[in-house]
Order: C-alpha cells, then sequence, then structure tokens
C-alpha cells in the first residue's frame, strides 16, 4: 500500500472516531437569535454554529454545577434580560413568590424591546436555586447571570 494511502485511512479513521463521539441535535431559535449568533460566530471565531452552542452548553452546565453544589446561606445578583412585551405579570409574579429572599431590585429598559433587572438576593442556597430555575425555564427571558457571594458566617470582628 502506497504511503499516501496509509496516511490517508488513518486520518479517515480519525475523523470517522471523532464523528462517532458527537450526537446531532436539531435545535429552534427565533431569526433574531439566529442572527445573533451569526454574528458572534464572526464576531468571535468561532469555527460554525455546532461549535458556539457546545461553548453555550459547557457554560451553562458549569454555572448549574455551581450554584448546585452551594448550601447554607449566600447572597447573589441574578441579572435577567427579557422582552419588553412580556406578560408582564409573569416576571413579577415569580419575583413575589420569593419575595422573603429578595432584597431589592433594578428596573431599567436597555433598548426599545429589551427590559433588564438586576435582582439582589439572600437566603438559603437551595430558595436561590428555585428562584433562578423558574427565571430559566421562563420562555419570556432571554438572558440570565447569576453572581454568587457566599455569605459570612460570623460577624465581622471590630478591632
Amino acid at each position: 500500500m502506497p504511503f499516501f494511502n496509509k496516511i490517508y485511512l488513518k486520518v479517515i479513521k480519525y475523523f470517522n472516531n471523532l464523528v462517532r463521539d458527537v450526537t446531532v441535535i436539531s435545535v429552534s431559535v427565533p431569526e433574531k437569535l439566529l442572527e445573533r449568533v451569526e454574528n458572534s460566530i464572526r464576531e468571535q471565531g468561532f469555527a460554525n454554529r455546532s461549535e458556539i452552542v457546545r461553548q453555550a452548553l459547557r457554560t451553562f452546565i458549569m454555572e448549574s454545577r455551581s450554584l448546585r453544589e452551594l448550601e447554607g446561606e449566600i447572597a447573589a445578583s441574578i441579572t435577567i434580560i427579557y422582552e419588553r412585551d412580556a406578560k408582564k405579570g409573569q416576571i413579577s409574579e415569580i419575583q413575589h413568590s420569593f419575595g422573603d429572599i429578595i432584597s431589592t431590585f433594578l428596573h431599567a429598559h436597555i433598548e426599545e424591546d429589551y427590559c433588564l433587572e438586576v435582582i439582589v438576593v439572600k437566603g438559603e442556597a437551595d430558595n436561590i436555586r428555585k428562584l433562578v430555575d423558574a427565571f430559566r425555564t421562563n420562555e419570556h427571558i432571554n438572558q440570565i447571570k447569576v453572581s454568587i457571594l457566599k455569605a459570612p458566617k460570623n460577624k465581622r470582628q471590630q478591632t
């Protein structure tokens, strides 16, 4: 067998192994979101749509795992972005359901069609997880970011 054919067969075998390790899924997204994905691919140098989706999934899993591992009392900020014409009651209903852990929030119109809210929370990690899950599963919320600060166990000693 000529040298070139051996190399060619090794390359084909390598790529076949890669393909076997990948499962193809289908994802439906709104046109506006797809445009933003395409812009991000160009601007950030992703190879293709699959690569940007894989990266987004890795980030989501990592952030979810970090939140799931926390115990006890914590403080956090939750930033959400949603379309302005979202059913106004749904977002506020979620907030009212968790009023005991929400310290304060800020609402701003960041673009003509979008609202941004920063919600400061303090309470048991389990309750904060439930609030974040309620936001994550709400179809009107376009983005969510959680920043966690573990609350101190003891008060600072004065010196």
